[in-house]
């Protein structure tokens, strides 16, 4: 299976189960891997053949922008949810990190998954 993949999307969001974390925006580091057949877009050049990554790109920063969670594991399922609303989409893997909030240390967390309206191509 093929891939697209955004890297180093940087929201500002209210996420955090600790007194005080939600109150102030904090920025979150999301890294996701998309699985699509991308050979009609090889062939054809057309943008329709695909997923268009800028509007995914949006779609991910309005979800982690859009809610206030206590966990990242609860942000990278959102995040996968909107991905998700795309069939040709068969499984995605997104990092969802929260910098600067260990000394220096980075803690992610990686949700992989299915996409349950994954429609292949007979």
């Amino acid at each position: 299976m093929d891939r697209i993949e955004i890297r180093g999307i940087h929201v500002l969001a209210r996420h955090g189960a600790d007194p005080g974390e939600r109150e102030r925006e904090q920025t979150f580091e999301i890294d996701l891997v998309a699985e699509i057949d991308l050979s009609s877009a090889a062939a054809s050049d057309q943008i329709g053949e695909t997923v268009h990554y800028g509007e995914l790109y949006h779609a991910v920063v309005t979800a982690v922008r859009s809610s206030s969670h206590a966990l990242l594991e609860r942000v990278a399922a959102d995040v996968l949810a909107v991905v998700f609303l795309d069939p040709r989409i068969a499984r995605a893997d997104v990092r969802v990190a929260k910098p600067g909030l260990l000394d220096g240390a980075t803690p992610s967390v990686t949700l992989s998954r299915e996409n349950p309206r994954f429609a292949a191509k007979l």
